[in-house]
């Protein structure tokens, strides 16, 4: 009896343990050691988490959902929009905008939606290592479809960027679902700049904002000069590596199944999850915007800190309940305004 009361308590204690872990472990202790990052770097965020926004819109022209202030787009300078009509599956809808403003050139996809069986199609469309890239390892549909945006697009693209000279920047931008097509988009693009006119390396760059996990971790350190990963806080996407197809198709239970991934991952040993060489991670460069604090309540000036993690990046999942909202776009381009004004003072 006391052995079986031992065993009991020893089981009590351990699921203490790993509770009391997971449930103080925070968004911000992931970028802890992180620097921060610089003014210039963290501009364009918010600018580009407008742009993706409009792709929203049926009309520029009278915005439904623009944030205070609109989306600081002239709708004069959309080169092109995209629907589903148009895309016929093979991408989600995207539009062709040249800012002459800040000389870019950019291409922005929409995220996930949910009422698009094609949007799932694209996300279904994998398994654990059964595509190979460039030395690596990717998700195999959104790389199809970022193969695809690629043949559709690049005489369009092409011709702006011959038209504009060398002073533009080729700009690659989507939100969740999008993220991982343009950050895809950006690796076949670099691989394939006489495609885009001979454009050099250093003119091309890609924001993956909420970034799905698409490629090895080999080659998201290798494009960590042309991707840039935007994260919220506690966003969940980037920190698991649940099949995208399972995390959308249990969105309505998304609670459950966060926390079914932490349990299951506390009992997978660190080096195993992370020796694998197909598992796939948030691309590029990190930029992590922090908001939050152990312990204190509300939202504080946001702070954003950036690295090139080697070693697994946001590997956890953040117990909380703020892991679905920091996924929005529209949080994350009010934060990153902040950001800016705050790093700015």
């Amino acid at each position: 009896m006391s052995v079986s009361c031992g065993m009991e308590c020893v089981v009590v204690l351990g699921c203490m343990r790993w509770a009391w872990k997971r449930c103080t472990y925070i968004g911000s202790d992931d970028s802890a050691t992180w620097p921060l990052a610089t003014p210039d770097e963290i501009e364009a965020v918010p600018r580009v988490c407008r742009i993706i926004l409009a792709v929203y819109e049926s009309d520029l022209r009278n915005p439904q959902w623009a944030p205070p202030g609109g989306y600081g787009l002239n709708p004069d300078w959309v080169v092109k929009r995209v629907t589903y009509e148009q895309t016929q599956g093979q991408a989600p809808p995207y539009l062709i905008y040249c800012d002459h403003e800040h000389r870019q050139i950019v291409l922005a996809i929409r995220g996930l939606n949910l009422a698009k069986e094609s949007d799932y199609k694209l996300l279904m469309n994998n398994r654990l290592g059964m595509r190979m890239f460039d030395g690596g390892y990717v998700h195999h549909g959104l790389l199809n479809s970022a193969i695809w945006l690629l043949d559709q697009e690049s005489e369009t693209l092409r011709q702006l960027w011959v038209e504009k000279g060398s002073c533009y920047e080729m700009v690659f931008a989507g939100h969740s679902l999008g993220s991982g097509v343009a950050a895809l988009l950006t690796v076949v693009a670099v691989n394939h700049r006489d495609r885009l006119g001979g454009i050099p390396r250093e003119k091309i760059r890609c924001y993956a904002v909420a970034p799905a996990r698409c490629m090895s971790l080999n080659l998201a350190v290798k494009y960590a000069d042309v991707i840039y990963s935007i994260v919220l806080q506690d966003d969940f996407l980037p920190r698991t590596a649940t099949p995208l197809e399972d995390i959308f198709r249990s969105l309505f239970c998304l609670p459950c199944l966060l926390f079914l991934v932490c349990l299951r991952d506390t009992f997978i040993p660190e080096g195993r999850k992370l020796g694998d060489p197909r598992r796939l991670y948030a691309p590029g460069r990190m930029y992590h915007i922090v908001e939050r604090k152990f312990c204190r309540c509300g939202r504080f000036p946001p702070e954003v800190r950036t690295a090139i993690p080697v070693d697994g990046r946001f590997e956890h999942i953040v117990l909380s309940c703020n892991a679905t909202s920091d996924h929005g776009i529209v949080w994350i381009e009010r934060e990153a305004e902040k950001a800016v004004e705050v790093s700015r003072k």
